[in-house]
């Protein structure tokens, strides 16, 4: 600047009018996420939600917070933002339904080093598209716009979400049995985690994104490996509150070896059979453009199976079948039987590329 030039805050790269704008368009997309406990009114210091409006007697509140991590250096590269907003909302209302817990309200934090016209927009429709799909209101969030800390066109996200369960119908766990069957809720892609390997791979190999995948002729690699997280829970919280669900595990990080023994008590082990559904076509090209061993892929990605449920094994059928009048594929991939608590993930020499059976255990 020149000498005595007076300084302003849109000088030093921050624009006060762009973030006022953006309130102004998004309000909409938050007042369509309206539900009983809240208007979903933005801009104020805060948000308010009336328990007792949403219809609890004595409830719990449950918490979560998550990001969408590097699935969004894709999203950017791409000029694909629509779907990161749905990835958001359905990292954390997956991780409070397998509490039992509805999903009530969510908050989003979108930082950028400078705000892009019609991006910030289009990725908070996503998550307000999420907050719909999971029936929770967007009821406010932040917008920060720093100079400096993040490269020309880069942006992150965290989400916040509060749910609420009657205390009798916590799921902790406890109720899991010797006995117990479980059942795989068929995943829509790769969701939101192992894209730190993916991006490895499209960069090594040299994919080509923005062609049609060799997996999938009518649609561009690229939005196969977009494609949102699946957001279970106007599927599952029907059957939390009747009971017949003993326990529910969200398949994130550190896929299925990892995350089914977070719901397993003691003296309890987990046994996944992966011969008892279909490799899903992306999975299988991954797999073999990295040349992963079986093992490697039950611990990095989902594999097919987004939520695992713990149930009686004598209502399995009848909630596969009501899980299919949801509009959710669902699986019978394994059971619970006494030992060491953890879980062991097996496949035949015909899954998943192996050359001979295998079997992989992790004790949690």
């Amino acid at each position: 600047m020149n000498e005595g030039e007076s300084y302003t805050y849109a000088k030093a790269g921050v624009s006060i009018e762009a973030g006022n704008a953006l309130v102004k368009a998004i309000a909409p997309l938050a007042k369509a996420t309206a539900r009983p406990g809240a208007d979903a009114s933005l801009g104020g210091f805060g948000g308010f939600f009336d328990l007792k409006a949403a219809g609890y007697l004595d409830p719990l509140l449950v918490a979560a917070n998550d990001g969408v991590g590097t699935k969004l250096k894709l999203a950017i590269e791409s000029d694909r933002h629509d779907g990161v907003g749905v990835d958001l909302v359905a990292m954390c209302v997956n991780d409070l339904i397998v509490q039992g817990a509805e999903p009530l309200f969510f908050l989003d934090y979108f930082a950028t080093g400078r705000l892009e016209s019609g991006v910030a927009e289009r990725v908070i429709a996503g998550i307000a598209e999420g907050c719909k799909i999971a029936g929770c209101a967007l009821i406010g969030g932040e917008t920060a716009e720093m100079p400096g800390m993040y490269a020309p066109g880069d942006y992150d996200l965290a989400g916040f979400c509060v749910g609420a369960v009657e205390r009798a119908e916590a799921l902790t766990g406890s109720k899991v049995k010797e006995g117990d069957v479980i059942l795989g809720l068929a995943s829509s892609g790769v969701h939101s985690n192992g894209f730190s390997l993916v991006r490895r791979l499209a960069a090594d190999k040299g994919w080509k994104l923005d062609r049609p995948a060799l997996v999938d002729r009518e649609r561009l690699l690229i939005d196969l490996l977009l494609e949102p997280t699946r957001i279970y829970v106007k599927a599952l919280l029907p059957l939390v509150r009747s009971g017949k669900i003993h326990a529910l595990a969200h398949i994130t990080g550190g896929g299925l070896l990892e995350n089914i023994p977070r719901v397993v008590p003691e003296g309890l082990h987990a046994f996944v059979d992966v011969d008892s559904w279909q490799q899903p076509q992306l999975m299988a090209f991954l797999q073999a453009q990295g040349n992963i061993e079986p093992e490697e892929m039950a611990r990095t990605f989902n594999c097919g199976i987004g939520m695992a449920l713990f149930v009686d094994e004598a209502n399995a059928p009848q909630l596969i079948g009501e899980l299919r009048e949801s509009g959710e594929d669902s699986f019978l991939i394994g059971r619970v039987e006494r030992g060491t608590r953890g879980c062991t993930v097996s496949g035949s020499r015909s899954s998943w590329s192996a050359r001979t059976d295998w079997t992989v255990t992790h004790n949690g």
